[in-house]
């Protein structure tokens, strides 16, 4: 990743957080973009010269549009997008507003199609390429009730990923998606042994794993591998559920 650039949009907080950590560990100039301005600029402090901040709202295309140039005129242009940021709500199908639903939609779902079609636009320039990875969930495959708005956005989202691999091919920008289960962004030691062992790796999550798999996924290597949906829940999608 030496020397690649990097943007991660929801990097203040969580799962991006880790993912921005891991990417400016590799040797990458990271660019970190999300509404949170205080956890952002605190993590980009923290990453040193390699790290830019960036304030954007992804629901809003002109943001995104200047988080992208902004990119371009502090380190040169761009190689990779992590399309990570993520809204839910859990309301009862008869109570959710319309509002509500376009809230998640835009910020989940709507995101990904701007800002993968700004970034491709600056990496179709480069001699290599690109690689975009869109964060989606488990949920798009299985639900608990009241999900309805995150499931859709998440499921929408592995649907335009192999849609965009398809349509960015010929400027060879590789289009992936990962699916996160259970990954702890707070207190990790909280958690409980049954936490742990309901997964078949015996353990939950962290962001780490996540970022790992964004490392995969981007790496100029790995250019034939595009248009999947990476699951990485600790096998909890393929274990038997069965109550004994």
């Amino acid at each position: 990743m030496q020397n690649l650039v990097v943007i991660i949009t929801g990097a203040a907080n969580g799962i991006g957080k880790g993912i921005a950590k891991v990417y400016a560990e590799q040797g990458a100039k990271v660019v970190l973009a999300d509404i949170d301005v205080k956890s952002g600029e605190t993590v980009a402090e923290k990453l040193g010269a390699c790290a830019l901040f960036q304030r954007t709202d992804v629901r809003k295309a002109d943001e995104i549009i200047q988080l992208m140039e902004k990119a371009v005129e502090h380190f040169g242009k761009i190689d990779i997008l992590i399309n990570n940021t993520g809204k839910g709500i859990n309301r009862s199908p008869y109570d959710l507003s319309i509002e509500e639903w376009d809230e998640v939609i835009n910020t989940n779902l709507r995101s990904v199609f701007l800002c993968s079609r700004e970034a491709a636009k600056y990496m179709r320039k480069n001699e290599n390429g690109g690689a975009i990875v869109n964060i989606a969930s488990t949920r798009a495959l299985m639900s608990e009730p009241n999900s309805e708005a995150y499931a859709a956005s998440k499921g929408g989202i592995v649907a335009v990923t192999h849609a965009l691999a398809a349509s960015f091919a010929e400027d060879r920008i590789t289009v992936n998606a990962i699916s996160p289960g259970w990954i702890e962004t707070g207190d990790y030691a909280a958690l409980r042994d049954v936490d742990h062992t309901q997964h078949l790796s015996q353990r939950v999550g962290k962001p780490e794993d996540i970022a790992r798999a964004c490392l995969y996924l981007t790496n100029p290597l790995n250019d034939f591998v595009t248009g999947i949906n990476l699951v990485v829940d600790g096998g909890m999608t393929r274990k038997m559920m069965y109550e004994e």
